[in-house]
């Protein structure tokens, strides 16, 4: 059996049916958001800009092992990794992240990098305002993206804590400095260590003799 054609509405009603959404749109409140003076907030996990995290001594924690370049969809992170030594080490284990760079000129904010992270370095903020008028200035740094010191951390590079190794780090086992942890020379950096500053400033300062004919 044949079933029956549905009713349908006379032509002539589609653009009056259409009208209709926009008139009732015309009597509604308009939202109108007072920004920059008015800041709305965001989500608890928003995707903003990114932050290289620190362990709680203020070792770093990324090690350079480039997962989250190769895992960047847009191809807006560089990284280049390092060793660490005694003398100046950066991170817990062998390496770590000697140069560290964001492209926001391409970066899409999807967090794909954050997740391929095996250390949990890499973390996104709430901050968004990240637009410029120069694209170098969108190229963020390590330094940049680093974060801050806290209460019981000592900038890098310092010894670990004594008497831990790598993975007592990841355990979460290092709460802060240990007492008497003073940051290193950062001699990859440019950097010189204090005697040999102050043997070239006494060196370039010393008195010249003349020599009377």
């Amino acid at each position: 059996m044949a079933e029956e054609p549905k009713e349908t509405k006379p032509g002539f009603l589609n653009p009056v049916a259409g009208f209709g959404v926009t008139f009732k749109a015309m009597f509604k409140k308009r939202l109108t958001e007072q920004y920059p003076e008015q800041k709305k907030p965001t989500a608890p996990r928003f995707h903003g800009r990114h932050q290289l995290n620190r362990h709680p001594d203020g070792l770093e924690k990324c090690v350079g092992c480039e997962l989250c370049a190769w895992a960047c969809p847009a191809d807006a992170i560089y990284v280049e990794g390092a060793d660490n030594t005694d003398e100046e080490r950066y991170s817990p284990g062998e390496r770590y992240g000697r140069v560290y760079q964001i492209n926001y000129a391409r970066c899409i904010l999807c967090g794909l990098c954050i997740e391929a992270c095996p250390t949990r370095a890499l973390t996104m903020t709430n901050e968004y305002e990240l637009a410029d008028t120069s694209r170098a200035n969108l190229i963020y740094t390590k330094e940049q993206l680093l974060a801050g010191l806290e209460e019981g951390m000592v900038d890098t590079p310092h010894a670990m804590y004594p008497g831990t190794d790598e993975q007592d780090y990841y355990r979460g086992l290092v709460t802060e400095a240990a007492p008497g942890t003073v940051r290193q020379v950062a001699v990859s950096k440019g950097e010189v260590p204090p005697e040999e500053a102050s043997a070239a400033d006494g060196h370039e300062q010393a008195p010249k003799k003349v020599i009377s004919r």
